[in-house]
């Protein structure tokens, strides 16, 4: 079952165990390693459209992600696969005072992350397991391919995977949306999203300019 952060007893919070700041950073180090060693590095595959962040642009991405999420919450990444690196070396993920799970296509990712890993085929939008409908507080997606087609079924995905609307009709879901600038129309009009200052770059340069979009105000995009 997906944890939330709704329903939280704060009367309770100074009973949860805290780890040292050491113990922490040793931690992170430690999956850091432990990462490198077993899945190794995951090469592009151009035939299922894949084209990895540059070592900045995880980053900030995945700090963004962090610092937008309140202690409880959880994360989905729906088809970008280079933020998983950054984002489970956070101290947050690491003591599990925030959740992030992977919503990918590409086996080679599930040795990699296995326990943070789920099968996910944009093509099949709804096939998701339930425990994990409903669940999350902030979704990042970055549509695989450059089609109105892909980027409505994303969409979808994106629904089933948020929390209800509030009072007032907004989104309790946070939603970052990383594509080609070419899309921005579509964009904002299916996720109620703005252009984010931010532009996301790629280790290897390509011709498409891409942007970044997101449905509320961000602290570091």
């Amino acid at each position: 079952m997906v944890s939330s952060g709704e329903g939280r007893n704060d009367e309770g919070e100074d009973d949860i165990p805290r780890l040292s700041a050491h113990t922490l950073a040793a931690l992170s180090e430690f999956y850091a390693e432990q990462e490198n060693h077993q899945g190794g590095t995951v090469d592009e595959n151009w035939q299922l459209s894949q084209f990895w962040y540059s070592k900045e642009t995880a980053q900030k991405l995945a700090e963004e992600c962090i610092s937008a999420v309140s202690e409880g919450g959880c994360i989905a990444c729906i088809s970008c696969p280079t933020l998983m690196e950054y984002l489970i070396i956070n101290e947050k993920i690491v003591s599990g005072r925030i959740s992030v799970k992977l919503f990918e296509f590409d086996d080679r990712f599930a040795s990699k992350y296995a326990k943070n890993f789920i099968k996910y085929d944009y093509r099949q939008p709804l096939e998701i397991p339930p425990e994990h409908k409903g669940g999350y507080d902030l979704i990042i997606a970055d549509p695989p391919f450059l089609a109105d087609e892909c980027l409505v079924k994303v969409a979808q995905t994106v629904r089933l995977l948020s929390k209800g609307q509030a009072s007032k009709g907004q989104a309790n879901t946070k939603t970052i949306i990383c594509t080609g600038a070419i899309m921005q129309e579509m964009v904002e009009r299916i996720f109620s999203a703005h252009q984010c200052t931010f532009k996301p770059t790629h280790q290897n340069n390509l011709a498409n300019e891409f942007a970044c979009f997101a449905n509320y105000n961000t602290q570091i995009l």
